[in-house]
């Protein structure tokens, strides 16, 4: 407790320093992140979905977005930049998408089928000038059938699949659309093709309801709401951005009136944050903190009866606990109850002694107990509370005769190598990774992780999962474009993943959020993303 206060107080005084500057202008909200730097800024974030939260959604669109009305149902898929959208009939891997009339980018230009094929053309087509390698990363593994576009007319534009693919609206909510011309007009002062896109970041031209004003690197970056917007007009007049990776850092800023919102405050702080008048939001979304193992020869993650055995001996009411209930406690990758769920015959609970029994039964004991490397990061978007949760799982696992290692790295590091996989350098040994991902449809919550197909560096299949029977469960659903027959579908996967303990699940996050009771009119949805155009300041 001594060590907790000396920490606070010292991030009190340290604090003035990062909020002196911000005004208190009326309309201003100032957000404290969880991210060590400003996601890119470029049209594709990186830091994972914080930056699409805080950079993606609020200064750019996609054809299709995300609803984050409301608190009470789960977010859907609606029309963004496109009005509506239909699979060809004769060619299922054709899709015709309307264009929305009349949207203007925040240079001024218009948003048309030009700028679609652009876009689509700056990640996947190697022969175009404004292609950036650095945003195929960050954006072709969430959608790696789609090959290419077509314009049809100005309104109107079809994208090809390399295979039928039901889910590409989906995937396309993370394609953001970035002015042509804004890149045209930087590119007569910039050499190259990098650095077009790095003045393109710091004077950044979307669709979205808020354009940047500022930028710094590693301090903040500020926006002003777009009054050209196309849709419903943001409430606030000004946001700020600020990178506090450290918890205990987000919660004293918070305290000292140096923001007016924080991501993941710390747990152990929030009675003190309660006292003060803070507002403490939660709710349940579909958002997985696990271990992902490695598949790979040598890795004990091979083994099944390992793999049960860590999900059987992990004690989450503990966790839960430790996080002050800011948690939810996972049996599989969706709720039971969840169209997807299905009818797994592998219970995931605490049943310690039957988690020593697999493990025995695999070769491991008191003489030759299993040893585990984990690759996690200290801080990051979605990653809750990594070090104090990690360190918990550490000391549970020993009960069972599992020793853990940690490997730390920086968020995005763990990141970027979770796109380059379990075999390689970059996982330094590591026989699981500890990277959250949001599971809101199925491509993120299962298909890029089970289909062999989706192997580095194609997308995140980190482990290297290889089963034929999850590569036709999966073109299963991918074929299935009604949704009840896609979601039977998906139902058999997820049943077979649980039973096959293809994740060690550890948490589902509630997105704890803490912020002054000057912000009003926030909405916290069923979602990993935010609606910034809702909350004002009163």
């Amino acid at each position: 407790m001594r060590l907790k206060k000396f920490l606070m107080t010292a991030c009190l005084a340290a604090l003035p320093v990062l909020g002196a500057s911000i005004a208190q202008a009326q309309g201003t909200l100032r957000i404290g992140m969880t991210a060590a730097d400003i996601p890119l800024t470029h049209g594709q974030p990186d830091q994972g979905f914080e930056g699409n939260r805080f950079t993606g959604i609020p200064l750019f669109d996609g054809l299709t977005m995300w609803d984050l009305s409301s608190a009470e149902k789960p977010s859907v898929v609606i029309p963004g930049l496109a009005t509506e959208w239909a699979v060809d009939a004769n060619d299922k891997t054709r899709w015709v998408f309307r264009l929305r009339r009349g949207v203007k980018f925040h240079d001024g230009s218009d948003f048309n089928a030009d700028a679609v094929v652009w876009n689509v053309r700056k990640i996947l087509d190697r022969e175009a000038p404004h292609y950036d390698p650095r945003q195929v990363g960050l954006t072709a593994t969430r959608m790696p059938t789609l090959r290419r576009a077509e314009k049809i007319d100005d309104h109107t534009v079809a994208l090809f699949t390399a295979e039928p693919d039901s889910l590409l609206p989906i995937n396309l909510t993370n394609l953001f659309m970035a002015s042509p011309t804004q890149w045209e007009r930087l590119r007569a002062a910039n050499p190259t093709a990098e650095a077009t896109w790095n003045a393109f970041a710091r004077e950044p031209s979307g669709t979205g309801p808020f354009r940047m004003t500022r930028f710094v690197p590693r301090e903040r970056a500020e926006y002003a709401r777009f009054d050209g917007y196309w849709d419903t007009k943001a409430k606030l007049d000004r946001i700020v951005l600020l990178p506090i990776p450290e918890a205990n850092a987000r919660t004293a800023a918070l305290l000292s009136n140096q923001v007016d919102w924080i991501e993941a405050p710390a747990p152990d702080a929030i009675p003190q944050l309660r006292q003060r008048g803070m507002v403490i939001t939660s709710n349940a979304q579909p958002h997985v903190w696990p271990w992902q193992p490695c598949f790979a020869e040598g890795s004990p993650l091979r083994d099944v009866r390992v793999r049960q055995a860590i999900n059987l001996g992990i004690d989450r009411e503990g966790l839960r606990t430790l996080l002050g209930g800011l948690m939810s406690i996972p049996v599989g990758t969706v709720p039971r109850g969840h169209p997807w769920f299905g009818n797994p015959s592998f219970n995931i609970r605490t049943d310690k002694a039957e988690a020593r029994r697999l493990l025995a039964e695999a070769g491991y004991n008191a003489q030759r107990p299993l040893t585990l490397k984990v690759q996690i990061s200290a801080s990051g978007s979605g990653q809750m509370q990594p070090l104090p949760m990690n360190e918990f799982l550490q000391q549970d696992l020993k009960q069972i005769g599992v020793n853990v290692e940690f490997d730390v790295v920086e968020w995005n590091t763990l990141f970027a190598n979770w796109r380059q996989g379990c075999t390689h350098a970059s996982a330094r040994g590591a026989h699981a990774t500890n990277v959250s991902f949001a599971a809101m449809d199925p491509f993120f919550a299962m298909v890029r992780f089970w289909d062999s197909k989706m192997a580095p560096p194609v997308s995140n299949n980190w482990g290297f999962f290889n089963d034929p029977r999850f590569d036709a469960m999966i073109a299963e659903a991918r074929n299935a474009f009604e949704p009840a027959a896609r979601d039977a579908a998906l139902a058999r996967l997820h049943a077979a993943g649980v039973d096959e303990a293809l994740f060690i699940w550890i948490a589902h996050d509630v997105s704890p959020r803490a912020m002054s009771p000057r912000v009003r009119g926030y909405v916290q949805p069923q979602s990993w993303f935010v609606d910034l155009r809702l909350p004002f300041i009163q």
